[in-house]
């Protein structure tokens, strides 16, 4: 393999991009297990019986991860000039741009504690600690719900702050109120207002410790109302968060499904809220490994994204396998015919099904749509795309076949068989 390819697959492998979706998955998949353990085990091996019994195994547990960390930092800065944004500015200065973004920052940090097992000291020791405890921050670029939720915060950040300066004000003024009535009777609890806001903060998030508590009338009527602005206040940044990330949620999800949407040949001449009016019609399903997704000899009237997971295909000739963000039975939604193949869930796959009958009704409210849609079919037919039973040749070229017998792929059943028979019985 020439080190451009290896460079691109290497890329490939640690974006999750290309055809390396299996190897992407293994080393994903094992990388967030090294992450979890190192995060378990940083605490279990604080229990000093732990820490004496099993010492050497946990070091060189350490040492391995430290390794794997530091190759992964190294690899990434390897192939950090191929992403489309760091292009532009060449090798070295993509490299250095890539090394002070957040996600090499903690790369980095995760790194680090490699470099503190050479020294025995306690402050090292306590160093060593934080730094592994903080590798749990590598899940962020695993998860996108986790990435979600913190670029809700992000985005929500002055509510948040809003919100923040409100409680801290209902605290200031809920100690000084308690400060006032009660100070000659606790002088030992709340001698001046910063000591009682402890108490009010601890009531104001209702947890109340009991360490100091009202004993005047009016100072429990101060509590008792405090008590009940705090569930209003509280919820008050909780409301924003949740908002905001369910927000963030429903946009990602929206974009990734336009976006496969858009993707086929049926549907990219359209309009972005003539694509936005197809994918309302996907509907969401889930399927177990080794359910049958579309038999052979069924009638062909749905069309499938692929938003997870991958699918097996069974052709007369071979087996194809079809993976993340690519789709299958396009044919299925202008003429629904009996399919010649049968698909399979290879892994658990989470599928967005667009129904033929559906998309129809779609069409008949809205002419232009249809127009564009049969105008598009009708131009890919004239053409003479190749196809395999409901299998278009796009999807033909995501699984990497291509019809091997030329008489073969000329009888299969075309798109529209009965318009071309009309227009050669008219000649």
């Amino acid at each position: 393999m020439k080190r451009a390819e290896f460079k691109q697959t290497l890329y490939n492998i640690f974006e999750d991009t290309g055809k390396e979706r299996a190897a992407a998955r293994a080393v994903r998949q094992f990388l967030v297990f090294l992450i979890v353990m190192n995060v378990a085990l940083s605490v279990v091996e604080t229990v000093p019986k732990i820490q004496e019994s099993f010492n050497g195994p946990l070091k060189a547990f350490q040492l391995i991860s430290g390794q794997i960390f530091l190759i992964e930092y190294v690899l990434r800065l390897y192939v950090a000039d191929l992403h489309p944004p760091l292009r532009r500015y060449g090798p070295v200065f993509a490299r250095l741009r890539y090394a002070i973004h957040v996600d090499a920052i903690v790369d980095l940090i995760a790194v680090l504690p490699l470099l503190l097992l050479l020294f025995e000291t306690n402050t090292a020791v306590t160093t060593l600690v934080i730094l592994r405890l903080l590798r749990f921050l590598k899940l962020a670029r695993y998860s996108p719900a986790l990435r979600s939720l913190l670029s809700a915060v992000a985005s929500e950040r002055q509510a948040l702050m809003g919100s923040t300066v409100i409680i801290f004000g209902v605290v200031l003024l809920a100690a000084t109120m308690l400060y006032l009535v009660e100070h000659d009777i606790q002088p030992e609890k709340l001698s001046s207002i910063p000591e009682a806001m402890w108490w009010a903060l601890a009531t104001v998030t209702t947890v109340g410790y009991g360490d100091v508590v009202p004993v005047t009338d009016l100072g429990k009527v101060i509590g008792g109302v405090v008590m009940l602005m705090g569930y209003g206040l509280i919820a008050l940044p909780v409301g924003i968060i949740a908002s905001a990330f369910a927000r963030e949620i429903h946009s990602r999800d929206f974009v990734v499904t336009w976006s496969m949407v858009a993707r086929v040949p049926l549907f990219e001449d359209l309009k972005a809220t003539q694509i936005a009016e197809v994918a309302k019609l996907l509907k969401a399903q889930k399927v177990r490994a080794g359910t049958v997704i579309a038999q052979r000899g069924d009638v062909a009237d749905k069309m499938y994204f692929i938003s997870d997971g991958d699918v097996e295909i069974q052709l007369e000739t071979k087996t194809v396998y079809l993976g993340e963000g690519e789709f299958f039975g396009e044919l299925a939604l202008i003429h629904q015919r009996q399919r010649e193949s049968t698909v399979t869930a290879y892994h658990d796959c989470d599928l967005l099904v667009l129904e033929a009958f559906a998309l129809q009704q779609l069409m008949d409210r809205h002419p232009s749509l249809a127009a564009k849609i049969l105008e598009e079919a009708e131009r890919r037919a004239k053409e003479g795309r190749r196809v395999v039973g409901d299998l278009a040749e796009e999807e033909l070229e995501m699984a990497d076949v291509y019809p091997t017998d030329e008489e073969e792929a000329a009888s299969e059943p075309e798109l529209f068989p009965d318009e071309k028979k009309a227009s050669e019985d008219e000649r």
